[in-house]
């Protein structure tokens, strides 16, 4: 990983495998955490992207494994933020923002993963309601979109919003997000392949390290598994990351 000078590939990795771990724990990716911790380290946008999508596919499906195997998984709630998402992701994946643009899109959305994280969004699960398809529809084609355009999968936003409407439970969003994740993801890289860019060698790098993170993050967080002082101090070294994106 020439990236990184050999001192810096041994801090890198660990903060990778806890990132890994959290955010699989919760059904989740991982993306937000990963362009945060590829800020820090100073990577090149041109990695940044393809390697964060890369991440995903595979801490994701992961994730969504553990979930589906402990019955927490509904094909309603995902059917239709998938539809409208995928093709979005896939246009956002073809998309490249201007590099000044792309950091400062990030770090605001950076912001949200780390309040996220610190409990701002943390809405307690409500009785369950049905699902409204058009504000799902709506909603999964603007979380796909910014998806494919940043490299992040999008679960991040989705998970709230679950709750917040009482359309699924924490564990229910945790399944549904990690499948929509890897969805987008998917659609996000194909778009990305498509508009004649490639995977960076780098980004390989990295899929070992993720995965076992990802591997026990996803077994934990589908028992019941909870820590909030790690997922503290990733919230503030994310909104860290955040601020340097926005104000280099």
């Amino acid at each position: 990983m020439n990236l990184l000078s050999s001192e810096n590939i041994l801090l890198f990795s660990f903060a990778l495998i806890v990132i890994a771990f959290l955010y699989s724990s919760v059904g989740h990716g991982g993306a937000s955490g990963y362009l945060a911790l590829m800020s820090i380290f100073a990577f090149p946008v041109s990695i940044m992207k393809p390697s964060a999508l890369l991440l995903n596919l595979f801490v994701s499906s992961i994730s969504f494994l553990f979930y589906y195997k402990n019955n927490y998984f509904k094909p309603k709630l995902f059917y239709p933020f998938a539809i409208a998402s995928i093709p979005a992701a896939f246009i956002g994946g073809f998309i490249t923002l201007d590099n000044a643009i792309y950091k400062i899109v990030l770090g605001v959305v950076l912001v949200f993963a780390a309040l996220r994280l610190f409990g701002v969004f943390n809405f307690k699960e409500k009785e369950e309601v049905k699902i409204n398809l058009p504000i799902a529809l709506v909603i999964g084609f603007a979380i796909g979109l910014l998806s494919g355009m940043l490299g992040i999968g999008g679960g991040i936003i989705l998970s709230p919003i679950l709750l917040f409407l009482g359309w699924a439970s924490v564990k229910e969003s945790a399944a549904v997000s990690s499948l929509f994740i890897f969805v987008n993801s998917t659609a996000g890289m194909l778009g990305f392949f498509l508009g004649g860019k490639t995977i960076p060698m780098e980004s390989f790098y990295l899929v070992p390290i993720a995965v076992v993170g990802g591997m026990l993050g996803g077994f934990y967080g589908s028992g019941s598994f909870s820590n909030k002082t790690l997922k503290m101090v990733l919230g503030t070294v994310i909104l860290m990351a955040s601020v340097k994106l926005i104000f280099p």
